[in-house]
């Protein structure tokens, strides 16, 4: 089975083009599903955050795997293969993990060590074991991926003090108007990046803002966690006035769908100066919102200039994270590696323990009734040691081989001397 990663991230493609390809959590069942109808792909799970949409698949054949991907990718953003594919990368093997690694370390985000994508991860995990996209091989993988981002965030110092997208949205905030100091901000939508942003701004003196949200309950929740800050809440049914009524605005919900664009706010709008900051994808404002007179629009890829400020003394750090990284690859690849010994070794035991059982039943029957149950089960415990005993060695140093030809001799030489017709036996034949 061979592991390959097919997607796009904030590196390779635009917000325009990484919205289309969004699949909201409510999608990804239907997603999987549907990729998991190819016959090629085993496994697979879906990874869509503002900054990236990445599919990861186990496949019999590489290829024919890769292109079901990316024709999957084609009809669900409706962008013809030859425009999307410059903005797709594939990566196979043990390249595929080691980006897995890294992405869940936070070494792949926009915000090199931003924390908030290692939930990301255990979520595209959950997400996978619910609707039965993931097996063996990918199960083994996120897990391994989301220990190794642990790691990093556990014995380097790179989360320590890391920005996050709502904290560059901020801090790009603060640089257009110079001071929150009776600065109106209104905050639409009440998630995770809504309380990061929230905490981030009051760091900064903000100290007049409107959260608004689909439902006001989960407002005024987030709210309350900030009680020494007079939060002003309601739903987004006052969006537009919230917004006209306010100096800088963010934009942080769910929606697949811009919920403002020049069509609903050139009305109210009154020649009014609003900055508006865009860090949802797909995006809550439409572009055409520049349009407006006295509007000035922001979205994700604008706080790469923010974020640069940042990287270079993280730098360091991310060569230690690396480091510690290559350690987690090579754990998981030796693991991987030693999947292909499993049909050889179950096939050796199985025939030594089907000669154990005939042995020890010859040896019962001259043995009489008047041996005992006890005595029988002494035997029994005796002969099964023997035989771990006689096995365990040689299972474990064809286990451990690292080498793919020194393996694969080893594995022909047990099914020679033992006479063992396995899958694996046919495998090792093919690749010669």
């Amino acid at each position: 089975m061979n592991i390959a990663v097919v997607g796009l991230s904030h590196q390779t493609a635009p917000v325009e083009v990484r919205e289309k390809l969004s699949i909201p959590s409510a999608q990804v069942a239907d997603a999987i599903a549907h990729l998991s109808s190819s016959p090629t792909i085993a496994e697979v799970s879906i990874l869509s955050t503002c900054n990236r949409l990445e599919i990861h698949i186990v496949a019999s054949e590489i290829e024919i795997g890769v292109r079901d991907v990316m024709r999957f990718l084609s009809d669900h953003s409706g962008i013809e293969p030859n425009e999307l594919r410059p903005h797709l990368f594939v990566l196979l093997q043990q390249d595929a993990v080691m980006h897995l690694m890294r992405v869940a370390g936070g070494l792949d985000s926009l915000v090199l060590g931003e924390g908030q994508i290692l939930s990301q991860v255990k979520h595209a995990l959950s997400l996978a074991q619910q609707h039965k996209g993931v097996g063996r091989i990918l199960n083994r993988l996120l897990k391994d991926s989301i220990k190794a981002g642990k790691r990093v965030r556990t014995e380097t110092n790179l989360g320590t003090g890391a920005v996050s997208i709502s904290s560059a949205a901020a801090e790009l905030a603060l640089m257009k108007v110079e001071s929150f100091d009776d600065c109106h901000i209104a905050i639409l939508g009440a998630g995770k990046m809504a309380r990061l942003l929230v905490q981030h701004l009051i760091s900064k003196r903000a100290n007049k803002i409107t959260l608004l949200n689909r439902t006001i309950g989960r407002a005024n929740d987030l709210a309350a966690q900030f009680g020494d800050v007079d939060i002003t809440t309601g739903t987004l049914d006052g969006m537009l006035d919230a917004v006209v009524a306010a100096d800088v605005v963010f934009t942080c919900t769910s929606s697949t769908e811009p919920i403002l664009h020049r069509e609903n706010l050139e009305p109210v709008c009154n020649g009014s100066q609003i900055m508006v900051f865009d860090i949802a994808v797909p995006r809550n404002v439409h572009s055409n919102i520049s349009e407006i007179d006295a509007v000035f629009a922001f979205n994700v890829d604008d706080l790469k200039a923010v974020v640069a400020q940042n990287q270079e003394s993280r730098r360091q750090m991310a060569l230690e994270a690396e480091a510690l990284l290559e350690e987690e690859v090579e754990g998981f690849m030796d693991w991987l590696r030693s999947l292909d010994t499993v049909p050889t070794i179950s096939s050796l035991r199985s025939k030594v323990e089907t000669i154990r059982e005939q042995e020890l039943e010859k040896a019962m029957s001259r043995l009489g009734s008047e041996f005992s149950e006890k005595h029988r089960g002494v035997v029994e415990a005796l002969t099964r040691g023997i035989v771990n005993k006689i096995l365990h060695d040689p299972m474990t140093q064809l286990r451990a081989q690292r080498d793919m030809d020194a393996r694969d001799r080893a594995m022909e030489t047990l099914q020679v001397l033992f006479n063992l017709e396995t899958a694996s036996r046919k495998s090792v034949a093919s690749r010669k």
